[in-house]
């Protein structure tokens, strides 16, 4: 069963940073792409990261380029994102998602994407 934790989320003020993880179990990681999303109330589920199966090839939205990455680790089965110089328009539910990488090259559509966690909440105030 595929089963993805996220972790790390919290409160912190405007200009701070925040690492968040994605643990992976049930499948064969290393095969996967996988994203980092994010849902406020009222809006439409945003993706803000994705990464190849390799870890070669990332995408970020324009909204957080320069100041997330996301990376992975395949040997701990674990994505991360790190969030530098964080604002109050980036606080959201964050989710981690996942989808093979066959027929598939990557992007931020959440349709995409077939499993993901229960979310970890990131809050940013001024």
């Amino acid at each position: 069963q595929v089963q993805l934790v996220e972790s790390g989320g919290g409160s912190v003020q405007a200009g701070g940073s925040l690492r968040l993880s994605c643990a992976a179990s049930g499948y064969d990681y290393t095969r996967m792409y996988m994203a980092w999303f994010r849902q406020s109330p009222g809006k439409a589920r945003e993706g803000v990261a994705c990464i190849s199966p390799g870890g070669v090839t990332t995408t970020y939205p324009d909204s957080v380029k320069g100041r997330f990455t996301i990376s992975r680790d395949n040997a701990k089965n674990t994505v991360y994102l790190q969030m530098n110089n964080l604002k109050p328009e980036d606080t959201a539910m964050y989710y981690c998602a996942a989808r093979s990488s066959r027929y598939f090259s990557g992007g931020l559509h959440p349709s995409d994407y077939a499993d993901w966690g229960q979310g970890t909440q990131v809050t940013v105030s001024s």
